[in-house]
């Protein structure tokens, strides 16, 4: 897979890091340099990272396994659910809903449930009730739709997941740690680059940024099932 040029990917914006004031200790080994009180990524460190990533999404997919695309902030949304459906893999673009890896159980009950109400909403069982009751369940359609609508067809855990902002999505992080999920990341400076697995540093800020990334994980995807 051809990985993006240093050229290319300043393009994207990919190197601006956070102002300094805000880095993260353990980021310093992906800072080149400093400008105007903003740290610069170095983005030879960004390739070679993408590098191992890729090689890892390769394996994982060509082995069977899912990777669950993660991006819940404002302008990382449409990016990460757009890829992760170019690509066939779940996704999570809302709020995460605690305990999504440690209590599976009931994250599949909830898809279970979405997948009832979407077929009683078509095959016309809706019909039978009162206009209330219709639009009570229209309202529990809608809501899990947002929540659990990019998991329905993830039937057992994700094999790693892919996720856009380590501090937003903290949560998210810490359960796949816990559950032993690699965790693959976009690292920005003002981040611990250790709670990923596979590290990518970059702007996890601008939209240029996280496309780039993002669209490198679904292409790879998509090769890896070729």
């Amino acid at each position: 897979m051809k990985l993006p040029t240093l050229e290319e990917l300043l393009k994207k914006g990919v190197h601006f890091g956070h102002q300094t004031s805000k880095r993260y200790p353990k980021a310093n080994a992906y800072i080149h340099t400093q400008r105007n009180g903003v740290h610069i990524i170095d983005l030879q460190k960004t390739v070679k990272a993408l590098e191992e990533a890729l090689a890892f999404v390769d394996k994982t997919v060509k082995a069977g396994g899912l990777i669950l695309f993660v991006g819940s902030k404002k302008q990382a949304k449409t990016i990460v659910k757009e890829a992760a459906e170019s690509c066939g893999m779940p996704y999570i673009v809302g709020r995460w809903l605690g305990g999504t890896f440690t209590n599976f159980e009931n994250i599949v009950k909830l898809t279970r449930k979405l997948e009832r109400l979407e077929r009683e909403e078509e095959d016309g069982t809706w019909e039978m009730y009162t206009k209330k009751e219709q639009v009570t369940f229209k309202k529990e359609l809608d809501k899990l739709m947002e929540n659990v609508g990019g998991i329905k067809n993830m039937k057992s855990l994700p094999k790693a997941i892919f996720v856009v902002d380590l501090k937003k999505e903290g949560t998210a992080v810490s359960e796949a740690n816990k559950m032993g999920i690699p965790v693959i990341a976009l690292a920005d400076t003002n981040v611990n680059p250790e709670l990923a697995t596979y590290p990518i540093p970059a702007n996890d800020d601008a939209i240029k940024s996280i496309e780039v990334i993002t669209d490198l994980i679904a292409d790879a995807v998509r090769g890896a099932r070729n």
